[in-house]
Protein backbone atom coordinates (compact mmCIF):
# COMPACT_ATOMS: atom_id res chain seq x y z
CA UNK A 1 0.00 0.00 0.00
CA UNK A 2 0.84 3.91 -0.76
CA UNK A 3 0.41 4.45 2.59
CA UNK A 4 3.51 1.98 3.72
CA UNK A 5 6.00 2.92 1.21
CA UNK A 6 8.97 4.93 3.69
CA UNK A 7 9.35 8.62 1.82
CA UNK A 8 12.47 8.36 0.17
CA UNK A 9 10.75 6.24 -2.07
CA UNK A 10 7.43 7.21 -1.89
CA UNK A 11 8.55 11.22 -3.06
CA UNK A 12 11.51 9.48 -5.17
CA UNK A 13 11.59 11.98 -8.34
CA UNK A 14 9.86 9.86 -11.62
CA UNK A 15 11.27 12.54 -14.03
CA UNK A 16 14.21 15.18 -14.43
CA UNK A 17 11.87 18.24 -13.86
CA UNK A 18 11.53 16.74 -9.96
CA UNK A 19 15.38 16.85 -9.17
CA UNK A 20 16.85 19.26 -6.77
CA UNK A 21 20.50 20.31 -6.55
CA UNK A 22 22.05 18.82 -9.50
CA UNK A 23 21.03 21.22 -12.34
CA UNK A 24 24.10 20.95 -14.67
CA UNK A 25 23.76 17.28 -14.90
CA UNK A 26 20.01 17.19 -15.73
CA UNK A 27 21.10 20.24 -18.51
CA UNK A 28 23.56 17.68 -20.03
CA UNK A 29 21.28 14.43 -19.80
CA UNK A 30 18.34 16.30 -21.05
CA UNK A 31 19.92 17.65 -24.01
CA UNK A 32 21.99 14.62 -24.82
CA UNK A 33 18.50 12.63 -24.80
CA UNK A 34 16.72 15.02 -26.84
CA UNK A 35 19.75 15.43 -29.75
CA UNK A 36 20.26 11.87 -29.60
CA UNK A 37 23.60 11.42 -28.33
CA UNK A 38 23.66 8.75 -25.81
CA UNK A 39 26.86 7.21 -24.50
CA UNK A 40 27.80 3.84 -24.07
CA UNK A 41 29.23 4.37 -20.51
CA UNK A 42 28.28 7.18 -17.49
CA UNK A 43 30.00 7.50 -14.31
CA UNK A 44 28.07 9.48 -11.44
CA UNK A 45 30.16 9.84 -8.75
CA UNK A 46 29.21 12.01 -5.09
CA UNK A 47 27.95 11.72 -2.06
CA UNK A 48 25.62 9.09 -0.55
CA UNK A 49 21.85 10.73 -0.95
CA UNK A 50 22.45 12.84 -3.55
CA UNK A 51 20.42 11.58 -6.17
CA UNK A 52 22.90 9.20 -8.23
CA UNK A 53 20.24 6.06 -8.75
CA UNK A 54 17.49 8.02 -8.80
CA UNK A 55 19.15 9.69 -11.97
CA UNK A 56 20.10 6.95 -13.48
CA UNK A 57 16.53 5.15 -13.03
CA UNK A 58 14.88 8.41 -14.95
CA UNK A 59 17.84 8.34 -17.79
CA UNK A 60 17.08 4.53 -18.29
CA UNK A 61 13.52 5.50 -18.56
CA UNK A 62 14.13 8.12 -20.75
CA UNK A 63 16.41 6.61 -23.18
CA UNK A 64 14.22 3.74 -23.76
CA UNK A 65 10.29 5.69 -23.33
CA UNK A 66 8.10 4.66 -26.01
CA UNK A 67 7.16 8.22 -26.52
CA UNK A 68 10.97 8.71 -28.35
CA UNK A 69 9.61 9.74 -31.43
CA UNK A 70 8.50 13.09 -29.48
CA UNK A 71 12.45 13.76 -29.52
CA UNK A 72 12.75 16.26 -32.26
CA UNK A 73 10.13 18.41 -31.25
CA UNK A 74 11.82 19.17 -27.72
CA UNK A 75 14.39 21.85 -27.48
CA UNK A 76 17.46 21.87 -25.62
CA UNK A 77 17.76 22.77 -22.07
CA UNK A 78 19.19 26.22 -22.05
CA UNK A 79 22.64 26.52 -20.07
CA UNK A 80 22.20 27.84 -16.53
CA UNK A 81 18.69 27.47 -16.74
CA UNK A 82 16.76 24.87 -14.28
CA UNK A 83 13.85 22.39 -16.04
CA UNK A 84 10.38 23.78 -14.88
CA UNK A 85 7.94 21.17 -13.87
CA UNK A 86 5.46 20.13 -16.38
CA UNK A 87 7.95 21.88 -19.56
CA UNK A 88 8.45 19.43 -22.59
CA UNK A 89 11.96 18.09 -21.60
CA UNK A 90 10.62 16.36 -18.91
CA UNK A 91 6.92 15.66 -19.47
CA UNK A 92 7.62 14.26 -22.99
CA UNK A 93 10.54 11.82 -22.26
CA UNK A 94 10.16 9.82 -20.14
CA UNK A 95 6.35 9.96 -19.96
CA UNK A 96 6.06 7.83 -16.77
CA UNK A 97 3.12 6.20 -18.54
CA UNK A 98 4.29 3.85 -21.19
CA UNK A 99 4.63 0.55 -20.62
CA UNK A 100 8.55 0.56 -20.70
CA UNK A 101 8.29 3.86 -18.19
CA UNK A 102 5.87 1.94 -15.60
CA UNK A 103 8.11 -1.69 -15.68
CA UNK A 104 11.05 0.29 -15.03
CA UNK A 105 9.22 2.17 -12.15
CA UNK A 106 7.76 -0.83 -10.97
CA UNK A 107 11.23 -2.41 -11.05
CA UNK A 108 9.55 -5.08 -13.56
CA UNK A 109 11.76 -4.32 -16.31
CA UNK A 110 13.93 -7.11 -18.12
CA UNK A 111 15.79 -4.78 -19.52
CA UNK A 112 17.25 -2.80 -16.61
CA UNK A 113 19.46 -4.44 -14.32
CA UNK A 114 20.67 -3.29 -10.92
CA UNK A 115 23.50 -4.32 -9.35
CA UNK A 116 24.79 -3.53 -5.65
CA UNK A 117 28.99 -3.64 -6.44
CA UNK A 118 29.10 -4.27 -2.57
CA UNK A 119 27.38 -7.79 -2.54
CA UNK A 120 28.61 -8.92 -6.24
CA UNK A 121 32.25 -8.23 -5.92
CA UNK A 122 33.64 -11.35 -7.51
CA UNK A 123 34.88 -11.97 -11.32
CA UNK A 124 32.29 -14.61 -11.83
CA UNK A 125 29.32 -12.70 -11.10
CA UNK A 126 30.61 -10.03 -13.21
CA UNK A 127 31.56 -12.64 -16.18
CA UNK A 128 27.91 -13.90 -15.29
CA UNK A 129 26.60 -10.32 -16.30
CA UNK A 130 28.75 -9.94 -19.30
CA UNK A 131 27.34 -12.83 -20.85
CA UNK A 132 24.01 -11.98 -21.01
CA UNK A 133 25.38 -8.36 -22.46
CA UNK A 134 25.81 -9.51 -25.92
CA UNK A 135 21.74 -10.41 -26.14
CA UNK A 136 19.39 -7.96 -27.54
CA UNK A 137 17.06 -5.95 -25.13
CA UNK A 138 13.52 -8.11 -24.49
CA UNK A 139 11.56 -5.01 -25.31
CA UNK A 140 13.39 -2.10 -25.27
CA UNK A 141 15.85 0.05 -27.57
CA UNK A 142 18.58 -0.11 -24.65
CA UNK A 143 19.38 -2.64 -21.81
CA UNK A 144 21.12 -0.76 -18.91
CA UNK A 145 23.19 -1.48 -16.58
CA UNK A 146 23.15 0.42 -13.10
CA UNK A 147 26.20 -1.07 -10.91
CA UNK A 148 25.95 0.79 -7.78
CA UNK A 149 29.10 1.24 -5.47
CA UNK A 150 31.57 -0.12 -8.03
CA UNK A 151 34.11 0.93 -6.49
CA UNK A 152 33.97 -1.81 -4.37
CA UNK A 153 34.53 -4.60 -7.53
CA UNK A 154 37.56 -6.95 -6.77
CA UNK A 155 40.41 -6.13 -9.14
CA UNK A 156 39.88 -9.21 -11.26
CA UNK A 157 36.38 -7.86 -11.57
CA UNK A 158 36.87 -4.31 -12.68
CA UNK A 159 39.02 -5.72 -15.54
CA UNK A 160 36.58 -8.21 -16.73
CA UNK A 161 34.50 -4.86 -16.83
CA UNK A 162 37.14 -2.77 -18.31
CA UNK A 163 37.31 -5.25 -21.66
CA UNK A 164 33.35 -5.19 -22.22
CA UNK A 165 33.60 -0.96 -21.66
CA UNK A 166 35.84 -0.84 -24.51
CA UNK A 167 34.02 -2.29 -27.25
CA UNK A 168 30.43 -2.82 -25.94
CA UNK A 169 27.37 -3.85 -27.83
CA UNK A 170 24.86 -1.19 -29.57
CA UNK A 171 22.49 -1.56 -27.49
CA UNK A 172 23.83 -1.80 -23.61
CA UNK A 173 24.43 1.20 -21.89
CA UNK A 174 26.40 1.52 -18.58
CA UNK A 175 25.43 3.74 -15.63
CA UNK A 176 28.44 3.23 -12.67
CA UNK A 177 27.52 5.10 -9.51
CA UNK A 178 30.34 5.67 -6.37
CA UNK A 179 30.82 7.27 -3.68
CA UNK A 180 34.75 6.80 -3.84
CA UNK A 181 35.60 7.32 -7.79
CA UNK A 182 39.39 7.39 -6.45
CA UNK A 183 39.37 3.72 -5.81
CA UNK A 184 38.68 2.80 -9.22
CA UNK A 185 40.61 2.05 -11.92
CA UNK A 186 42.06 5.06 -14.02
CA UNK A 187 41.20 3.29 -17.75
CA UNK A 188 37.40 2.60 -16.49
CA UNK A 189 36.79 6.28 -15.40
CA UNK A 190 38.75 6.85 -18.70
CA UNK A 191 35.97 5.07 -20.37
CA UNK A 192 33.16 6.59 -18.86
CA UNK A 193 31.08 10.04 -19.45
CA UNK A 194 31.72 11.33 -16.14
CA UNK A 195 29.23 13.43 -13.61
CA UNK A 196 30.18 14.97 -10.34
CA UNK A 197 27.29 15.22 -8.18
CA UNK A 198 27.31 17.73 -5.56
CA UNK A 199 26.57 18.17 -1.52
CA UNK A 200 23.22 19.68 -1.26
CA UNK A 201 22.86 22.42 0.00
CA UNK A 202 20.43 23.19 3.59
CA UNK A 203 17.69 25.55 2.15
CA UNK A 204 17.33 23.22 -0.93
CA UNK A 205 16.84 20.19 1.24
CA UNK A 206 14.23 21.90 3.64
CA UNK A 207 12.47 23.27 0.55
CA UNK A 208 11.75 19.42 -0.70
CA UNK A 209 10.95 18.68 3.34
CA UNK A 210 8.51 21.67 3.08
CA UNK A 211 7.07 20.28 -0.06
CA UNK A 212 6.73 16.67 1.98
CA UNK A 213 5.21 17.66 4.93
CA UNK A 214 2.38 19.53 3.39
CA UNK A 215 1.41 16.99 1.01
CA UNK A 216 1.72 14.62 4.58
CA UNK A 217 -0.50 17.02 6.58
CA UNK A 218 2.85 17.37 8.99
CA UNK A 219 3.08 21.60 10.27
CA UNK A 220 7.04 21.98 12.19
CA UNK A 221 7.22 24.64 14.16
CA UNK A 222 9.65 27.41 13.19
CA UNK A 223 13.43 26.16 13.02
CA UNK A 224 12.28 22.34 13.31
CA UNK A 225 13.32 21.44 9.24
CA UNK A 226 16.45 23.83 9.66
CA UNK A 227 17.41 20.98 12.77
CA UNK A 228 16.01 18.00 10.27
CA UNK A 229 18.15 19.40 7.35
CA UNK A 230 21.10 20.63 9.02
CA UNK A 231 21.77 16.96 10.49
CA UNK A 232 21.45 15.01 7.33
CA UNK A 233 24.65 16.42 6.43
CA UNK A 234 23.83 17.00 2.74
CA UNK A 235 21.81 13.71 1.68
CA UNK A 236 18.17 14.27 0.77
CA UNK A 237 17.28 10.55 2.01
CA UNK A 238 19.01 11.15 5.08
CA UNK A 239 16.25 13.98 5.62
CA UNK A 240 13.56 12.43 4.16
CA UNK A 241 14.71 8.89 6.29
CA UNK A 242 14.54 11.76 9.55
CA UNK A 243 11.61 13.56 8.83
CA UNK A 244 9.54 9.73 8.26
CA UNK A 245 10.80 9.07 12.21
CA UNK A 246 9.28 12.39 13.23
CA UNK A 247 6.07 11.93 11.67
CA UNK A 248 5.75 8.33 12.93
CA UNK A 249 6.59 9.66 16.08
CA UNK A 250 3.71 12.14 16.36
CA UNK A 251 0.88 9.60 15.38
CA UNK A 252 -0.28 12.07 12.70
CA UNK A 253 -3.77 10.66 11.16
CA UNK A 254 -4.36 10.90 7.68
CA UNK A 255 -6.02 13.69 6.41
CA UNK A 256 -5.73 15.89 9.53
CA UNK A 257 -2.79 18.06 10.28
CA UNK A 258 -0.53 18.06 13.29
CA UNK A 259 2.18 20.02 14.45
CA UNK A 260 6.14 18.62 15.45
CA UNK A 261 7.78 20.57 17.91
CA UNK A 262 11.68 21.34 18.16
CA UNK A 263 11.90 19.81 21.43
CA UNK A 264 10.31 16.49 19.56
CA UNK A 265 13.11 16.36 17.23
CA UNK A 266 15.29 16.52 19.35
CA UNK A 267 14.21 14.05 22.03
CA UNK A 268 13.29 11.56 19.32
CA UNK A 269 16.93 11.91 17.26
CA UNK A 270 18.89 13.11 19.83
CA UNK A 271 20.19 16.13 18.28
CA UNK A 272 20.61 19.44 19.43
CA UNK A 273 19.72 23.23 18.01
CA UNK A 274 22.81 25.07 16.93
CA UNK A 275 21.30 27.78 19.71
CA UNK A 276 22.67 25.17 22.52
CA UNK A 277 26.02 24.67 20.16
CA UNK A 278 26.30 28.92 20.49
CA UNK A 279 25.43 28.37 24.11
CA UNK A 280 28.99 26.01 25.00
CA UNK A 281 30.92 28.60 22.29
CA UNK A 282 30.08 31.30 24.56
CA UNK A 283 31.32 29.10 27.35
CA UNK A 284 34.34 28.44 25.87
CA UNK A 285 34.92 32.63 25.32
CA UNK A 286 34.60 33.31 28.53
CA UNK A 287 37.12 30.14 29.86
CA UNK A 288 34.62 29.00 31.82
CA UNK A 289 35.86 25.32 32.12
CA UNK A 290 33.21 24.38 34.99
CA UNK A 291 29.89 25.43 33.68
CA UNK A 292 31.43 24.07 30.01
CA UNK A 293 31.47 20.52 31.29
CA UNK A 294 28.52 20.04 33.10
CA UNK A 295 26.49 21.66 30.31
CA UNK A 296 28.22 18.88 28.09
CA UNK A 297 27.41 16.65 30.80
CA UNK A 298 23.59 17.52 31.26
CA UNK A 299 23.50 17.10 27.16
CA UNK A 300 24.73 13.79 27.49
CA UNK A 301 21.97 12.94 30.26
CA UNK A 302 19.51 14.40 28.30
CA UNK A 303 19.33 11.80 25.62
CA UNK A 304 21.33 13.62 22.96
CA UNK A 305 24.08 11.84 20.46
CA UNK A 306 27.02 13.18 21.38
CA UNK A 307 28.68 12.03 17.96
CA UNK A 308 25.77 14.22 15.92
CA UNK A 309 26.96 16.79 18.92
CA UNK A 310 31.10 17.05 18.02
CA UNK A 311 29.79 16.93 14.18
CA UNK A 312 27.53 19.46 14.75
CA UNK A 313 29.68 21.25 16.69
CA UNK A 314 32.79 20.84 14.04
CA UNK A 315 30.48 22.26 11.35
CA UNK A 316 29.81 25.14 13.53
CA UNK A 317 33.68 26.10 14.71
CA UNK A 318 33.71 25.79 10.41
CA UNK A 319 31.46 28.46 9.74
CA UNK A 320 32.98 30.74 12.56
CA UNK A 321 36.37 30.03 10.28
CA UNK A 322 35.04 30.61 7.33
CA UNK A 323 33.08 33.86 8.16
CA UNK A 324 36.45 35.14 9.88
CA UNK A 325 38.20 34.89 5.94
CA UNK A 326 34.83 36.72 4.48
CA UNK A 327 32.08 37.82 5.97
CA UNK A 328 29.92 37.43 2.97
CA UNK A 329 30.83 33.76 1.95
CA UNK A 330 28.47 31.94 0.54
CA UNK A 331 28.70 28.62 2.10
CA UNK A 332 27.86 30.33 5.42
CA UNK A 333 24.70 31.97 4.41
CA UNK A 334 23.49 29.02 2.60
CA UNK A 335 24.49 26.66 5.37
CA UNK A 336 20.75 26.77 6.84
CA UNK A 337 21.64 29.02 9.70
CA UNK A 338 19.15 31.74 10.42
CA UNK A 339 19.93 34.96 10.55
CA UNK A 340 20.14 35.80 13.68
CA UNK A 341 22.47 32.60 14.26
CA UNK A 342 24.40 34.04 11.94
CA UNK A 343 24.79 37.41 13.94
CA UNK A 344 25.71 35.47 17.07
CA UNK A 345 28.43 33.84 15.34
CA UNK A 346 29.70 36.63 13.88
CA UNK A 347 30.02 38.62 17.34
CA UNK A 348 31.11 35.05 18.88
CA UNK A 349 34.01 35.01 15.78
CA UNK A 350 35.36 38.62 16.10
CA UNK A 351 36.58 37.41 19.88
CA UNK A 352 38.88 35.17 18.01
CA UNK A 353 41.46 35.11 16.32
CA UNK A 354 41.35 32.64 13.04
CA UNK A 355 45.12 30.62 14.81
CA UNK A 356 42.57 30.50 17.54
CA UNK A 357 39.32 29.31 15.70
CA UNK A 358 41.68 26.62 14.00
CA UNK A 359 42.73 25.50 16.79
CA UNK A 360 39.21 24.67 18.01
CA UNK A 361 38.51 23.09 14.83
CA UNK A 362 40.99 21.19 15.20
CA UNK A 363 40.68 19.55 18.63
CA UNK A 364 37.44 18.84 18.72
CA UNK A 365 37.98 17.26 15.08
CA UNK A 366 40.09 14.83 17.15
CA UNK A 367 37.98 14.38 20.05
CA UNK A 368 35.63 13.82 16.83
CA UNK A 369 37.45 10.95 16.00
CA UNK A 370 38.66 9.51 19.27
CA UNK A 371 35.09 9.31 20.35
CA UNK A 372 34.80 6.10 18.37
CA UNK A 373 37.13 4.18 20.66
CA UNK A 374 36.65 6.14 23.90
CA UNK A 375 35.44 3.97 27.09
CA UNK A 376 33.77 6.71 28.50
CA UNK A 377 32.16 8.92 25.06
CA UNK A 378 32.31 12.65 26.52
CA UNK A 379 35.67 12.12 27.86
CA UNK A 380 37.59 13.02 23.85
CA UNK A 381 35.05 16.33 24.27
CA UNK A 382 35.47 16.84 27.95
CA UNK A 383 39.63 16.95 27.51
CA UNK A 384 39.52 19.47 24.44
CA UNK A 385 37.24 22.03 26.68
CA UNK A 386 39.64 21.74 29.12
CA UNK A 387 42.86 22.51 26.36
CA UNK A 388 40.70 25.49 25.01
CA UNK A 389 39.66 26.93 28.48
CA UNK A 390 43.49 26.42 30.61
CA UNK A 391 46.08 26.31 27.73
CA UNK A 392 44.75 29.69 25.79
Amino acid sequence: MENNVVLYRKYRPKDFSEVVGQEHIIQTLSNSINSGLISHAYLFCGPRGSGKTTIARIFAKAVNCERSEDRRSIVPVEAGRRLVPGESNSSKIPCNTCNSCLEIMQLKSMDLVEIDAASHTGVDEVRELISGIKFAPVKSKYKIFIIDECHQLSKAAANALLKTLEEPPQHAIFILATTEAHKMLPTIISRCQRFDFKRLHVPQIIEKLKFIAKKEHVAFEDGALPLIALNARGSFRDAESLLDKCMQFSGKADGKTTTISVAQIEELLGIVQVGKISGLVNLLLEKNTKEAILFLNSLAEGGIDLAEFAKTLVFYLRQMMLLKINPDFSPVLNSGLSKEEIETMGSQTEKLTEKEIQTWLQLFIDAENNMKYAIILQLPLELAIVDITYKQ
